[in-house]
């Protein structure tokens, strides 16, 4: 399917501010870019560089005052993510290099603190996909979701301490319980259509049978319509925006995804 998505930003700037920004979706195995728009306003220069996970990045210095940001993509994506039953584990020994950073404890997703849940999850489950799937299934049972109740970022232990999570959550715990059994599980966030209330929206994806595969606790069935733009070890990674130095103002922020029936209008 085609999608038009378009990230809105208004910031108030007390004075010059630094930010680090990551709006840019880029093409890969399961999404192609055709169109692409990116204002600053007012204008200052953009230096984009690519960090360690493969994210398109900006840095720029927002004058004091006003300050906004739009980002707009017509992106082709896939109705339906892929699944695989059955697809194996595979050994750490086997992985390649660029999946082993998701292996390890990070900030938000503490996996050395999961061994035992997790073994307890998958119990009966062959190795593998079959894992992320009992995993997937303990996420549904044990949290409601519910958007716009976490508003600070908490890590999966927390999360596994409560009944409600936003997707942001349930993806740190399912990336946590992954890791403690040497599956490697990466955060994404993103765009996804018909996400009510709309807004930025976050998965996880696990590495099994030679490639990533998508797990969404929050959605029923493998839903498409999704459009990446960051991948990280947890939520410290994959930020959109940060600002260093005083706080600023956001003052508004919208996101919007369609349906295309074409690449360009």
């Amino acid at each position: 399917m085609w999608l038009h998505a378009s990230c809105a930003l208004e910031f108030l700037n007390p004075v010059a501010t630094p930010f680090l920004l990551m709006l840019r979706p880029r093409s890969g195995h399961q999404q192609w870019v055709a169109r692409e728009q990116y204002e600053l306003s007012p204008s200052v220069t953009a230096v984009e560089f690519t960090d360690p996970f493969g994210n398109l990045c900006q840095r720029i210095v927002a004058p004091a005052g006003p300050f906004s940001i739009h980002t707009s993509v017509n992106i082709e994506c896939p109705d339906a993510f892929d699944i695989a039953p059955g697809a194996p584990f595979i050994e750490v020994q086997n992985l390649t290099e660029e999946t082993l950073p998701f292996l390890l404890p990070s900030r938000y997703c503490e996996s050395d603190r999961f061994t035992q849940l997790a073994q307890s999850i998958v119990a009966g489950r062959a190795p593998g996909y079959d894992q992320c799937t009992a995993i997937i299934e303990y996420i549904v049972q044990t949290l409601q979701y519910t958007p716009g109740c976490g508003q600070q970022i908490i890590s999966a232990s927390e999360v596994n301490e409560r009944s409600q999570a936003v997707c942001r959550d349930m993806a740190h715990l399912g990336i946590a319980c992954c890791r403690a059994l040497s599956i490697p599980a990466r955060l994404v966030v993103g765009y996804l259509e018909g996400l009510v209330p709309m807004d930025l929206h976050a998965w996880f994806e696990a590495y099994v049978g030679g490639r990533w595969y998508t797990f969404d606790p929050t959605v029923i069935g493998p839903q498409g319509g999704r459009v990446a733009i960051a991948y990280g070890r947890d939520a410290a990674d994959v930020a959109i925006y940060t600002q260093f130095g005083d706080p600023v103002d956001l003052v508004r922020m919208e996101i919007n995804v369609e349906r295309m029936t074409t690449s360009l209008f």
